[in-house]
Formats: C-alpha cells, sequence, structure tokens
C-alpha cells in the first residue's frame, strides 16, 4: 500500500481497476480539505492512465464517511473552501470516465453519503449505516441531494432529506440507494470486485461512452445542479442556525432552534 496522507491508493484491485481508501479511521474518515483535495487528485490521476477503467471507493477503520469535518465547517475561514471540494470531490466521481463502485461500511452519512451516490454504483455491507441528517445540524444537504434525486422516488427522498433520520443498508437497496447488500466488509468488497469484473467484459470505449450518454440524457447537468445546490448549501452554513446546529452535535447537546419568522405580506 502506498500511503497519500489522508487517502490509501492502493495497487490496483484487479486488472484495470483502482482502489481509494479514505484513511481517516481515527475520525471516521470525515471530510477534510486534505482529503478531499488528495480524492479529486486521486480520481483525475486514475482516469489519466488509459489503463485504469474501473474504480472503488471505500473507507478505512469502522465507518465508510462520517460527513464532513465540522471544525472545518464551523471556521468561516476554510467553510468555502471544504464547500467546494465536496462539489469538486462529487463531480469527479460522477463526470469521470471510470466506472465508480463505492464499497460502504458503518456509517455513510451526509457528505459520506454523498460520495457514495456519486459512484455509479454501491455495495453495502449489512452494518451499514446510511443518512442526510443535515437539517439536524442546521444545514441543508444541497451538493448531495444533486445526486440523491436522480436515484430515488420524489416521496423516498423527502422522507430521507426532511426527517434526517439514519436507516439501515436493508432500507437504502428496498428504495434503489445501493445496488447489493452483503454479509460483511469483505464480502462487500469481494461483490464489488465482481461488479468490476463484468463491467470489464463490456468493451472500453462502450462503456464509457454509456456513462457518458447517460449523463447527457439526464434533464440538467450535474454540473449545473452543483452550483446551485453550493448557492443554498453555503447560505445555510452561514447562517446562526448552522452555528448553534453544529455547536450542539459537537457538545452532545439538544439544539435551541429558533423559531422561524413568518413571511412578511405585501400590502
Amino acid at each position: 500500500m502506498k500511503p497519500i496522507a489522508q487517502l490509501i491508493l492502493s495497487e490496483p484491485g484487479g486488472p484495470e481497476t483502482t482502489v481509494l481508501t479514505l484513511n481517516r479511521p481515527e475520525k471516521r474518515n470525515a471530510l477534510c480539505i486534505g482529503l478531499l483535495e488528495q480524492l479529486v487528485a486521486a480520481v483525475a490521476a486514475a482516469e489519466a492512465d488509459p489503463a485504469q477503467r474501473i474504480l472503488l471507493l471505500r473507507g478505512a477503520g469502522p465507518a465508510f464517511c462520517a460527513g464532513l469535518d465540522l471544525a472545518e465547517a464551523a471556521d468561516a475561514a476554510r467553510g468555502r473552501r471544504s464547500a467546494e471540494l465536496v462539489a469538486q470531490s462529487l463531480l469527479a466521481l460522477s463526470g469521470s470516465r471510470l466506472v465508480s463502485v463505492a464499497v460502504v461500511h458503518g456509517a455513510a452519512v451526509a457528505g459520506g453519503a454523498g460520495l457514495m451516490t456519486a459512484c455509479d454504483m454501491v455495495v453495502a455491507a449489512a452494518d451499514a449505516r446510511i443518512g442526510y441528517p443535515e437539517p439536524r445540524r442546521g444545514l441543508v444537504a444541497g451538493l448531495v441531494m444533486t445526486f440523491l434525486r436522480r436515484q430515488v422516488r420524489e416521496r423516498d427522498a423527502r422522507e430521507i432529506l426532511l426527517t434526517g433520520e439514519i436507516f439501515t443498508a436493508a432500507r437504502a437497496l428496498e428504495i434503489g440507494l445501493v445496488n447489493r447488500v452483503a454479509p460483511t466488509r469483505e464480502a462487500a468488497f469481494a461483490e464489488a470486485a465482481r461488479l468490476a469484473d463484468a463491467v470489464r467484459q463490456g468493451g472500453p470505449q462502450a462503456v464509457s461512452r454509456t456513462k457518458a450518454l447517460l449523463a447527457e440524457l439526464w434533464h440538467r447537468p450535474a454540473k449545473a445542479d452543483l452550483d446551485s445546490a453550493l448557492k443554498a448549501h453555503m447560505e445555510a452554513r452561514n447562517s446562526g442556525e448552522a452555528a448553534e446546529g453544529i455547536a450542539a452535535y459537537r457538545e452532545k447537546r439538544q439544539p435551541k432552534w429558533a423559531p422561524v419568522p413568518p413571511p412578511q405580506r405585501l400590502a
């Protein structure tokens, strides 16, 4: 294994396959600026290598990814940069010619669930717990919503995003958010490798063109959605409600929400 600070780039996980491992296990692979920068660079490097066709994304330690590093999110000087890098990471995974498979275990929440949904396919271990708890932190799951809404029914999307509840891998499979559920973390990686092998049976150009056409046929490009979502996300992140929500989470207490002021009516 070749360590790259907060990301591990392994030797190919099979023919034409690159494995990227999020490597902040002590922080449950929370997405800090350094990790996101390395992730974007590693995806670009794999894509630039004509020998590579598949990318497997997984997490070290007890979780796939617990979302944003909230210490950075609460820092006004670094908040904008971290949000931009989340958007870049999602776009890098979704827009790459490489076929990407997320291998999920433990927590895959908020930005971590976003990385999962930006991949072409997802294999989850039975212990995976997935969710978008941003409203409980005073935040808006704008960036990750870009891909979630493409993958589940509207009713399910509303339930997931408005309640912020964490749900099981079995529930994620039921609503179409993951492709496969395996009994263990090791079995999930083996199933992801099997999917990668199935992809490799197709012609390289045919597969990459199929992925590009899928993106083109969507009525709005992901980049346009991410630009709109980034604006909404930053407005929420810079709010007093987000400051209270993040503080409450870090202090392990219930947030003290202020009531929403009534809308102004025109005379």
